[in-house]
């Protein structure tokens, strides 16, 4: 007949393997959400020394949108285009605050919005993240602080843009 009573080595082996793995899963998810939005973020929140104005969108075509730029900032320079996602909630015949790009035409929303927008993988990450650790590591104040972080983000960015 079968033993009842596990060995107290094998299952805290595994136990650890299970939260080794978990987590690095969860910390790799993270680190991939900060990535995929910091790319964007970078140029809407460290804004010193970056050209800013303004976007008159005239056009919109397939994922972007585009108008002349009107500066801002000190040094800017008039643009007769610069180019905008169209997933960022943009209308035509309407005006955003923007930054450039360095180097080139490309336009990321500023201000509240912007910032916003530019965080919302991070938001998915967050989300994402709370199921591996509600399942993998079995640790639901944890998994509910980051759902709950993650969703509020994406709602704040939803309401913004």
């Amino acid at each position: 007949m079968p033993s009842a009573v596990r060995s107290p080595r094998g299952s805290s082996a595994l136990r650890f393997g299970r939260f080794a793995a978990m987590g690095t899963v969860a910390a790799l998810i993270l680190i991939a959400g900060v990535w995929a939005s910091w790319g964007t973020a970078q140029h809407v929140m460290l804004t010193k020394g970056r050209e800013r104005g303004t976007v008159e969108v005239t056009r919109c075509a397939e994922d972007v949108c585009e108008g002349p730029y009107a500066p801002l900032s000190p040094g800017s320079q008039p643009r007769a285009k610069v180019v905008l996602d169209d997933t960022v909630a943009v209308e035509r015949g309407r005006t955003y605050t923007v930054v450039l790009k360095p180097g080139g035409a490309e336009a990321v929303r500023s201000g509240p919005a912007g910032v916003l927008y530019a965080w919302v993988p991070l938001g998915g990450a967050l989300l994402l993240t709370s199921v591996v650790v509600a399942g993998g590591l079995l640790r639901t104040r944890a998994a509910w602080v980051l759902a709950l972080g993650g969703a509020g983000l994406l709602t704040a960015a939803f309401v913004a843009l």
